[in-house]
């Protein structure tokens, strides 16, 4: 088995770019399907049973495949017709990975180390969920199961064992870390959320803490947002009224799985008329974006991107690089295993030819054992021709290889034989 990765991600594609290729959760089974068929609609009979897998978040889109046969080039030319973009310029934002280094970054990615915060976790469970979707479409198979699980139990230890966690500033906190520098007191602020997944309730527990004059959570599904809203003393209002309310506040934090923006120039533009060009903090934690990026040409607008809170996350990395080389090493003993694992997997099917073989002369041996104690045998007579039986038979290819081919190919076999039957037990 082959297994090979394709990605893009925060330090390779523009946010732009990486929102062509953003799948929400619910996409992801259609999308599995796509892609497989793929294999099977490009003449590729050989790859009808590729497994897949797709991690998709806001700072990355990864899709791992493995099959009896190796098919980069195929994918990269599917992801890239998904996108509308060509296979050329997808290559240049993207990483190809194969064997050894996909199940490398795929430990690194589960562990914290490839993410714009060193060490967080949420993308631990974005990965779980990722494989969960996944395993429901039918598309996960024993060999993708292994390296995910496998990552998964590396990214444990990497967090018990290591620092590389401790102190890690998420996308969540360095919003309020940024907000607090416009405004001289939070506690005097209005923020308005826009959604309401697990990105908005960890903002939203970050901002609560440094109490604010008012929280609000705009969702499209009022129930879920009123759910929100309640954890924090606050209000819920649909997604409707937000062009109407939206000089109202403070502070903006948007991230939902839309694939159109939903805070437009003109909406942004009329709100700091109203608000008489009071300053506006927003922060657009979607993929793709929530506001259009035209906003931060406003004058009176602190407009923040996932990409744009990079440097301050960046900020206290250089004290965990000790913690980042420790966890490499506990990854590098993770690869190898999978590794052996991997190559192992090269042998089953032998291992059942040679099981199946081997019961096949068992059963036939018994069989005319059976008869022999049926005639009235005498057991000792039956015993030893069961065992003579079943020696022939496990030596007989043997010793037709052994007096077959020329010198050479004999004296290659005769080493072998002697690995396999006259090595003495240690």
């Amino acid at each position: 088995m082959s297994v090979w990765a394709l990605g893009l991600n925060h330090t390779t594609a523009p946010l732009d770019l990486r929102g062509r290729f953003a799948f929400a959760l619910d996409q992801i089974a259609p999308t599995l399907h796509s892609l497989r068929s793929s294999f099977e609609g490009a003449g590729r009979g050989r790859h009808p049973q590729v497994e897949a897998a797709i991690i998709s978040t806001c700072n990355r889109t990864e899709i791992y495949c493995a099959a009896d046969h190796m098919a980069l080039d195929h994918t990269v030319g599917w992801l890239a017709q998904s996108g509308g973009v060509s296979p050329a310029l997808l290559r240049s934002h993207a990483y190809t990975l194969h064997d050894d280094e996909a199940a490398r970054h795929a430990f690194r990615v589960a562990s914290g180390l490839d993410s714009m915060v060193l060490g967080e976790a949420q993308i631990l469970g974005q990965m779980k969920d990722a494989i969960r979707a996944a395993e429901t479409a039918g598309a996960l198979g024993s060999t993708l199961n292994q390296l995910f699980q496998r990552s998964f139990a590396v990214a444990k230890e990497v967090r018990t064992a290591t620092e590389v966690g401790a102190h890690s500033i998420s996308m969540a906190a360095a919003s309020v870390r940024l907000a607090a520098q416009l405004f001289e007191d939070l506690q005097q602020t209005r923020v308005l959320f826009v959604g309401a997944g697990e990105m908005i309730d960890l903002a939203a527990t970050h901002f609560a803490a440094r109490q604010p004059k008012s929280i609000v959570i705009a969702n499209r599904t009022l129930e879920r947002g009123e759910k929100l809203a309640s954890r924090f003393g606050g209000e819920a209002m649909r997604l409707a009224e937000l062009p109407a309310r939206l000089a109202e506040f403070d502070i903006v934090v948007s991230c939902t799985s839309s694939t159109l923006p939903l805070i437009g120039l003109g909406a942004v533009e009329r709100a700091l008329k109203q608000r008489k060009h009071r300053p506006m903090f927003m922060v657009d934690l979607a993929v793709p974006r929530d506001i259009e990026p035209e906003v931060k040409k406003l004058e009176d607008v602190y407009l923040y991107t996932v990409d744009d809170l990079a440097q301050v996350v960046q900020q206290g990395q250089a004290s965990r690089q000790a913690a980042v080389a420790q966890a490499e090493v506990i990854i590098d003993a993770g690869v190898q295993s999978f590794m052996h694992w991997l190559d192992q997997r090269g042998s089953v099917p032998l291992i059942q030819q040679l099981n199946a073989q081997a019961d096949d002369w068992r059963a036939a041996e018994l069989a005319r054992a059976r008869k022999m104690l049926a005639k009235g045998e005498d057991i000792d007579t039956v015993l030893q021709a069961l065992s003579r039986g079943l020696t022939q038979k496990m030596l007989h290819g043997a010793m037709a290889e052994l007096h077959a081919g020329d010198a050479a190919a004999r004296e290659q076999t005769a080493q072998t034989l002697s690995r396999l039957f006259l090595r003495k037990e240690r």
